[in-house]
Parts: structure tokens; C-alpha cells; sequence
């Protein structure tokens, strides 16, 4: 038989050396397997998804005390049918969920252990979708703001604002107003002077609150010569002074010496003061006025006027005072930042503290955290250096939701309702012969996810006209739907391309109609990190030589790097050809020397999406006329 000979291959692109292209549609099961665990041991399930579902809502107590329902563990069963039989049939592609339960009589000790099936959950196909009633379909990630803590400037009202977003649990808003006192709102109620906020959660005093913002220095004022004096003259004290024999306040925290005043301190013999030290030798009165206007003695008076702005009309009682502070900020139960919005905030003041960092797993807020907020907001309306604005269209500001994360938020909602329906059973049914079983009812459970598969937003019938329209579909990013913008709020900005979309999100692929920069896709090497933020790989570059290593860079950390491009000519032993290299660094292109240059571009389609990827000649192709082709 005759052998052809093999063909040798030839790649007539400048560029030879790009990385294989990854798997396309990694983002949906990756989501959808790290939901379900479903290959690890019961005993070795890390605490997220359905774990962390059950973990939530278990243990179960009636409300006598008498009885308490545990979760054990959870398991799958085998599908009824396979994919193609479902579709022909006509009914959804799923796998029943099995929980070992535990019911535990409190009075006699006696443990009944049980399985429980609690629904079927829908089974990802290999292709990355879903079989519902038949139909396939896709659901299709959301972009949204993600968890944290954010400044912000409205150069038309001239008010500087800041926002502490939880993943659930109450907004807290701060504000200057236009009279420059420092105001808080909680849940768009009332809004009243932030410094009460700092000590109804701990500072007893007005010198405790201006210690925590500024450094404090003292000063002789007894014997000290007169040039000594002048120079103290203006500024303001960190402390209240005594009259040591009276014991009458002769000046309080906060208030600006004179000299009349330092006449006053020679009188009273008194030896030293405390003073503020400002940042940047400026004269500061942000936290002295709203010091002045909160009228909180100490931290029972804040308490008392704190639960008068939440609670109006209601009789005040301290501890449930604190409870109700507690409650809005302060409990796991009620306040949630997320992995996310933790890692975001300790990013945030690491830079401006060097104390050691709360622990990603604390999830609600911290005093310090509070404390942090308003010194930061206070520098920046100072304008101290390194003290920035945040960009809200930013990509490390926006993160994105996959089908795993979606839909662990909406069983959360369905075993809550399902928690107060076994409560309710557990008051009427017989202690003595009840089970888990009877106790459990899945009707919520189902509900919701039925409801999320068959009619949310974000759960979609798969475009099939061609191979690519599906894989498009499954790469694309939504800002809209439950918890993100509308059309119609959405403005001009959010939807315009941002330097940060770079090798992230395509500046091309967009629908034209009113959904355009709302509805986008994912770059062809771009990836999802574990917090749900966007990566791009770039080769590393050391002392001008590009080496054979890739690392994957957030839109945040991608900021402080000079970075050049793929098609940067490079010689034989991988440096650059070049004196000055184009590079990218933010919003700018700057030429940089090779040894400036701190990564380089994978490939120039990096950019651009998979469909977009396609077009030939895409440089030479107008910005519009792109747009249609890659849509088509």
C-alpha cells in the first residue's frame, strides 16, 4: 500500500510561538462543578455551593427547644434518562439530591437519622448546557458590581461619597455635604454625623474618635521658651484640659489654641499638652465638626441616638441597641461581604496600614473596617497623595456570577422557605414519632428551581444556528438581569469600552440595539479567577528578555506593569529588537526601554473574542462594520 508522505506544516503568521487556546466553555463547568462537588468525598466538600447551602440553613430548632433537625450529608442519585432521551421526551435532564438528616430529641436524647430526597437538580451536559423540559439551554453569566468598599467624586454636585456594598445585608453610604460635615446613611434612611456611628460601635469619648483619625504629638508648655509657644499657636489639642485643683474643662479635644489660651495653660501650671498632627500640615476640622454636631457624650448617648434615627418611636433598651447594630454590620447571619468583598476591602487599606488583615474567612464587617472607611474618605477629601477615587466601570470593580454561584443564591432563597415550613411542622407534629422525612417539604426548593432554569433572565434557550453561535452564547457576559442594571437605567458609561477590557471583554462583539455594551463576550484567552474576577495571560518579561512563562493578571493588578505588545520584534534569543518598546500601561501608551518592560502580550487576537478572531483582516476593518460581522 502506498504511504503518503507526512506534510510538514508551514505558519505563515509573524507570530509562531502563541500558547494553545484554552478550553472555551472552561467558565461553565467549572461554575456548575464547583457548586455541585460532586466528585470529592461528603466528608472532604470545601464549604461553597450546595455545601454551603446546607451548611447555612442547618441545624434547624424548633421553636420550643425541644428539637433539632441536623444536615449530615449529601448525595446524587443516577439520571432517570440519558440527554438524547430527554430531549426526545420532552422533560428535563436531571439527577435526584439525596441528604442524610438527623433528628435530634433534645429531652430523651434519641437520635433518628434519615434520607431524604430533596428534588432533582438539573445535570450539565458536556456540551455546557442544560435540558429543560426538553429544550436546551443555556445560562448565561452575569456581570455585576462586585462587594467591597468605593470613593467617589460627582464633579457636577461637588460631593465626595462613599459606598460599603455587602454581597447581602444593608448599605452603608457616607457623604460631605455641601456645609463640609461628614454624614452616614444606612439603608437610605436618616442620615446623621458618621463620628456617631464610630461611638455607638466603641469610641467613649471625642479624644478617642480624633486619635483614631491622627497622630498625636506633645508639647511643653510650662518652661517652655517663647519661640516654643508661637509655633503652638493655631494648632488644635488631642486631649481635654483639666483645671488641676476645680477640675473644671478648660479646653476640650479638638479646640484651637490661642494666645490667650496659653496664657490660661501657664496660669494653671500645666506641664503638658496633647496635639493633633494633620497630614500634610493642614488644618483639618472634617471629624472636629461632626464631633460638634453629633451631641453623643460618650457610647451609651451614641447608642441611644443611633437606635432613635433606625428604630423611630421605639422604647430605647441598650442591649438591644447593640443587637440592632450588630444585626445591620456585625453578624454572619445577616451581613455578608463574601470572600469577594473581604478580599476587596483588605486590598484596599493594605496599601495605607501595615496592621495585620482581618481573615478572608470573616465575612461581616469589623469596627476597624468602619474606622478604615472614614480615614480614608477623610484623606481623600484632604487630597492627601495615594489616596484615589474609584472607577465604577472598572474591571476589578465588576465581577462576574456564573451559573454555579446563580443558582446557589437561588436555593438559599427556596431553603429558607423551606426552614420556616419544617418550624411550622415541628410545633404541630408529635415529637415522639416524627421524622425527618415528614418535617422536610422540597415543594420551595423545587420551586425556585424550576422557576431560576425555566423562566430567569439569565437562563436562556441555546442559540443553535450554527456551532459557533452556541459557543458564543456560552462566553457571553450580561450586566442586565436579577441584582444588575436595566436598559433603561443604564447609562452612557457603563456600556463604552474601558482601557481595563483589554484581553478581558471584546470591544467589539455587542448587539446594536438597545442592549449594545450591555450584553458582551469574553476574550479568547480570558479565564474567571476564583473570586469571579476576569484574568488574561501574559508572557513574563525579566530584565529585557521575554520568558517562556505565563501568568494570568486581574484588571487591578494589571495597573502598576508596563506592558508590551505580542508583536513587539524580538531576536533570536528572546529580547527585544528594539531600543524603546511600544508598551500599555493603564489608559496610556508609553515607549519604555526593554528593561522597563514588566510583561508582554500573548497574541494580538487576545484582544478580541472568538467570533471577532474570525473576521480576516480585522486591523483593516472599520470599528462598525466589525461589530456586524462578528454578530453574524
Amino acid at each position: 500500500m502506498l504511504e503518503l508522505p507526512k506534510r510538514k506544516l508551514v505558519n505563515l503568521g509573524q507570530i509562531t510561538n502563541i500558547n494553545q487556546i484554552p478550553d472555551l466553555i472552561d467558565i461553565q463547568f467549572r461554575s456548575y462543578n464547583w457548586f455541585l462537588q460532586k466528585e470529592e468525598a461528603s466528608n472532604k466538600r470545601l464549604l461553597q455551593g450546595l455545601e454551603a447551602v446546607f451548611q447555612e440553613t442547618f441545624p434547624i430548632e424548633s421553636p420550643n427547644e425541644d428539637m433539632v433537625l441536623e444536615y449530615v450529608s449529601y448525595s446524587f442519585g443516577d439520571p432517570k434518562w440519558n440527554v438524547q432521551e430527554c430531549k426526545n421526551r420532552g422533560v428535563t435532564y436531571s439527577t435526584p439530591l439525596k441528604a442524610i438528616i438527623r433528628l435530634i430529641n433534645k429531652h430523651t436524647g434519641e437520635v433518628r437519622e434519615q434520607t431524604v430526597y430533596m428534588g432533582d437538580l438539573p445535570l450539565m451536559t458536556e456540551q455546557g448546557t442544560f435540558v429543560i423540559n426538553g429544550a436546551e439551554r443555556v445560562v448565561v453569566s452575569q456581570l455585576h458590581r462586585s462587594p467591597g468598599i468605593f470613593f467617589f467624586y460627582d464633579e457636577e454636585k461637588r460631593i465626595y461619597s462613599a459606598r460599603v456594598i455587602p454581597y447581602r445585608g444593608s448599605w452603608l453610604e457616607l457623604e460631605m455635604d455641601t456645609k463640609g460635615l461628614l454624614v452616614a446613611r444606612i439603608d437610605r434612611k436618616k442620615k446623621f454625623p458618621a463620628t456617631l456611628l464610630l461611638k455607638a460601635i466603641g469610641a467613649s469619648s471625642n479624644e478617642d474618635v480624633l486619635k483614631l483619625f491622627y497622630q498625636v504629638e506633645s508639647r511643653r508648655i510650662s518652661g517652655a521658651p517663647g519661640r516654643e509657644l508661637k509655633k503652638i499657636i493655631g494648632r488644635r489639642l488631642a486631649a481635654t484640659v483639666m483645671n488641676p485643683e476645680t477640675e473644671e474643662v478648660v479646653m476640650s479635644a479638638g479646640d484651637k489654641i490661642n494666645e490667650d489660651n496659653i496664657d490660661i495653660l501657664k496660669e494653671l501650671k500645666i506641664k503638658n499638652v496633647e496635639l493633633l498632627v494633620f497630614p500634610g500640615d493642614k488644618d483639618d476640622v472634617t471629624i472636629i465638626n461632626c464631633l460638634e454636631k453629633d451631641g453623643a457624650e460618650d457610647h451609651e448617648s451614641a447608642l441611644q441616638k443611633f437606635h432613635a434615627i433606625m428604630r423611630p418611636g421605639e422604647p430605647f433598651n441598650v442591649d438591644n441597641a447593640r443587637a440592632e447594630l450588630n444585626r445591620l454590620f456585625f453578624s454572619e447571619k445577616s451581613y455578608d461581604l463574601g470572600a469577594v468583598g473581604r478580599y476587596k476591602i483588605n486590598n484596599k487599606f493594605r496599601y495605607h496600614n501595615t496592621k495585620l488583615f482581618t481573615d478572608v474567612d470573616v465575612r461581616s464587617l469589623r469596627p476597624e473596617d468602619i474606622t478604615e472607611t472614614l480615614k480614608y474618605f477623610v484623606n481623600l477629601v484632604n487630597e492627601v497623595p495615594e489616596y484615589h477615587f474609584d472607577d465604577i466601570d472598572h474591571l476589578g470593580n465588576r465581577r462576574v456570577r456564573s451559573v454555579g454561584e446563580l443558582l446557589m443564591n437561588q436555593l438559599k432563597v427556596g431553603f429558607s422557605r423551606m426552614e420556616r415550613v419544617v418550624k411550622e411542622r415541628m410545633t404541630v407534629q408529635d415529637i415522639d414519632v416524627i421524622t425527618p422525612q415528614a418535617l422536610i417539604s422540597i415543594k420551595p426548593v423545587m420551586a425556585v428551581i424550576n422557576e431560576f432554569f425555566g423562566s430567569s433572565q439569565l437562563s436562556q434557550f441555546m442559540d443553535q444556528t450554527n456551532p459557533l453561535s452556541e459557543l458564543t452564547h456560552k462566553r457571553r457576559l450580561n450586566a442586565l438581569g436579577p441584582g444588575g442594571l436595566s436598559r433603561e437605567r443604564a447609562g452612557f458609561e457603563v456600556r463604552d469600552v474601558h482601557y481595563s477590557h483589554y484581553g478581558r471583554m471584546c470591544p467589539i462583539e455587542t448587539p446594536e440595539g438597545p442592549n449594545i455594551g450591555l450584553i458582551v463576550s469574553m476574550s479568547t484567552f480570558c479565564r474567571v479567577n476564583e473570586y469571579g474576577f476576569l484574568e488574561t495571560p501574559y508572557r513574563q518579561v525579566s530584565k529585557g528578555k521575554v520568558s517562556g512563562s505565563i501568568e494570568y493578571l486581574t484588571a487591578d493588578i494589571e495597573e502598576h506593569w508596563n506592558i508590551a505588545q505580542a508583536n513587539a520584534p524580538l531576536k533570536d534569543d528572546q529580547t527585544f529588537q528594539n531600543k524603546l518598546v511600544s508598551c500599555r500601561r493603564r489608559s496610556d501608551y508609553p515607549f519604555c526601554s526593554p528593561d522597563e518592560v514588566h510583561f508582554m502580550d500573548m497574541a494580538p487576537m487576545q484582544v478580541v473574542s472568538v467570533s471577532t478572531a474570525l473576521i480576516p483582516f480585522l486591523e483593516h476593518d472599520d470599528a462598525n462594520r466589525a461589530l456586524m460581522g462578528s454578530n453574524m
